[in-house]
C-alpha cells in the first residue's frame, strides 16, 4: 500500500489562471484543460474568442500526457515512438479522439509521480508550450518547497 498525491480543484484553478495570464501576455486565445491522473477533467477554460475545437483538443492532449506520462510532442518528434517507423506508429488510433501526439500536452509530475496533465490548444507549438509550462510553474509556486513539480516542456516518466 502507498499514499498518493491527488490534484484537486484548487490547484487546477491556480494552473488555469496562470496559463490564461500567459496566453494573454503572448496574445493568443487558448483553451486550457487540467485533468487528474486518470485523464478526467478537473477544470477547463476556453478563452473568449478561442476556437470551439480547442475544448476537445485540449482534453485529448491532457488525457494523453497524464495517461501515457509524457509530453505529447515527444511522440511525434523525429525518432519518437509515434513517428513514421517508430515502435508506436499509429498509437493515436488506439483511443480515437482521445490520444494526441502533437505539441500542447504535459504531464503534471509532483515528487516524481504523475498526478495529472495539462492540455493547451489554440496557439502554435511554441505558444502552447509557453502556456503549458506557465501552468506547471504556477503549481510549483503554489505548492512551495514542500513539493517538487517538474517545470519543463520535455517530460517523460
Amino acid at each position: 500500500m502507498r499514499q498518493v498525491l491527488r490534484l484537486e480543484l484548487e490547484e487546477a484553478k491556480v494552473m488555469i489562471e496562470a496559463a490564461r495570464k500567459k496566453a494573454e501576455e503572448i496574445r493568443i486565445l487558448e483553451t486550457i484543460c487540467i485533468v487528474d491522473d486518470g485523464g478526467y477533467a478537473i477544470a477547463l477554460e476556453r478563452m473568449n474568442g478561442s476556437r470551439v475545437t480547442g475544448v476537445e483538443i485540449s482534453m485529448a492532449k491532457a488525457f494523453t500526457a497524464s495517461g501515457h506520462k509524457r509530453s505529447t510532442h515527444l511522440f511525434n518528434k523525429e525518432g519518437g515512438p509515434a513517428a513514421v517507423g517508430g515502435e508506436a506508429f499509429g498509437i493515436q488510433q488506439m483511443i480515437p479522439g482521445k490520444f494526441a501526439i502533437f505539441v500542447g500536452g504535459f504531464p503534471i509530475v509532483v515528487n516524481g509521480e504523475v498526478i495529472g496533465g495539462v492540455g493547451v490548444s489554440g496557439g502554435n507549438g511554441e505558444q502552447d508550450t509557453a502556456v503549458g509550462v506557465a501552468a506547471l510553474q504556477a503549481l510549483q509556486n503554489y505548492l512551495g518547497n514542500e513539493f517538487e513539480v517538474l517545470v519543463q516542456a520535455d517530460i517523460k516518466k
